[in-house]
């Protein structure tokens, strides 16, 4: 079956809905080069006007995730389960929930990606130990998630080419933050996972894609739902990113927070923990995955496992077999920067607001990220949060470190980081970490 591009576009100008064979038509010829890129540009704009309804976006995603190779673990005797976070600052949960699910027997094949803009990527922290190796083959993939349960590699040119191809276009023709387009270029790469089970951390706040919590649950219900019509399992939680998450935002600094939090250890400061909104955060993740590959029959239940099993050791001993099985990788040699700085607070007060956004920019200034796609990122550099939102500080205490290996790069931080911590007169509560969860509708059945 053929269409005409011109007349495709057309329609969804003019706010029509495609059938299924139109959208499988549309990504199988801009894949192999038929609809072309001018013709894909005007056809990505009028959805970003006009939207797709939930079965276009369902199919959507499902003719991107058949635009390229998938992985199938369907020999697999249980559920494989995997968590995505929309992005944020200091996210780093990923690097405990592997390792907690890996130790509760649950397969979790995670296709990961690198940082782009203010929030980091999963491949660069892990990329910043030394030896550690993202770029597997196929067959080293499948082999490590069937033998030890969990293993992480980046996106091949062989998986979702659809989405690479779209992407790219869509960065350069604004239509980067369009919710349908959004939702098909994640779950299309979830899909080629061969997933029973998803766990979604869709963030909101300063430092998140999406501002409002009434933002986030809305592209979260279209994840959910997009998951749900292909076959996946998937549970969201609305989760808050008004201030960067933990103690640490960079690479090699956010795997030293995760690997002493698998220690047990803990950063304690005026009473208070750095390292547990990491750690909480982890834990209710990996609980929610845990109940969807049916190791637990309550949430209460399959957090208090996901707990269990990072006090006892449990997790960190997977996660130093996956050290040696995509590595031999060595972590206590990961790198530190050559130089650093403090931010320190001109007065007296509380601090009331964080634009974390800001912070996550700053982090980019310093190398821990990316301004394009070909940008080198220095895995040693980071920044260090010294105060927390709603705490009381004095003059001259140190708001946040910040380090790099270029000096140059302290001095632009150091304009950007001075004015993203606020400080008023009057205290404000702290907010919840997690302000909804949307669960998969047929764990009761």
């Amino acid at each position: 079956m053929s269409f005409i591009p011109a007349e495709l576009i057309k329609k969804k100008k003019s706010g029509g809905h495609h059938s299924r064979e139109e959208v499988a038509w549309i990504v199988r010829s801009f894949t192999n080069g038929d609809f072309k890129d001018y013709q894909m540009a005007a056809w990505a704009m009028a959805v970003w006007f006009n939207g797709m309804n939930d079965d276009e976006t369902a199919a959507l995603t499902e003719a991107m995730f058949r635009s390229g190779d998938h992985f199938d673990f369907s020999h697999l005797p249980a559920a494989r389960v995997d968590k995505h976070s929309t992005g944020g600052v200091g996210d780093k949960t990923s690097l405990l929930i592997g390792p907690i699910l890996a130790a509760a027997e649950v397969y979790t094949p995670m296709i990961s990606g690198r940082g782009l803009g203010h929030t980091g990527g999963t491949l660069d922290k892990y990329e910043s130990i030394p030896g550690f190796r993202v770029n597997l083959s196929r067959r080293e993939f499948e082999s490590y998630v069937t033998d030890h349960y969990f293993s992480v590699m980046g996106q091949t040119k062989d998986i979702c080419p659809a989405d690479k191809k779209l992407y790219a276009l869509r960065d350069v023709t604004s239509t980067v933050d369009c919710l349908p387009l959004i939702c098909a270029s994640i779950m299309s790469k979830k899909l080629a996972e061969s997933l029973t089970g998803l766990v979604l951390d869709v963030k909101y706040g300063s430092g998140a894609l999406m501002k409002t919590i009434s933002e986030a649950r809305k592209l979260a219900l279209l994840l959910k739902t997009t998951g749900e019509k292909n076959g996946i399992r998937v549970t969201a939680l609305i989760t808050n990113m008004n201030e960067p998450l933990g103690r640490f935002i960079g690479n090699a600094v956010e795997v030293q927070e995760c690997y002493e939090i698998l220690q047990g250890r803990s950063h304690i400061v005026n009473g208070y923990d750095f390292y547990q909104p990491t750690r909480d955060l982890s834990v209710e993740l990996s609980a929610h995955a845990i109940l969807l590959a049916k190791k637990s029959s309550d949430i209460v239940h399959a957090r208090n496992l996901a707990t269990e099993l990072l006090v006892s050791g449990a997790a960190l001993r997977s996660f130093e077999k996956l050290l040696e099985y995509q590595g031999p990788a060595e972590i206590q040699k990961r790198p530190v920067a050559q130089f650093s700085a403090e931010i320190k607070a001109r007065r007296s007060g509380f601090v009331t607001n964080m634009q974390t956004e800001q912070i996550g920019l700053a982090g980019i200034e310093l190398g821990c990220g990316r301004k394009s796609a070909t940008d080198q990122v220095d895995h040693s550099a980071g920044i260090e949060m010294c105060v927390h939102l709603g705490e009381k500080i004095k003059s001259g205490q140190t708001l946040c470190r910040y380090f790099s290996n270029s000096q140059n790069s302290l001095v632009f931080a150091e304009a950007m980081l001075s004015q993203a911590i606020e400080i008023g007169e009057t205290g404000c509560p702290r907010q919840s970490l997690v302000a909804d969860t949307l669960a998969d509708s047929r764990l009761s059945r």
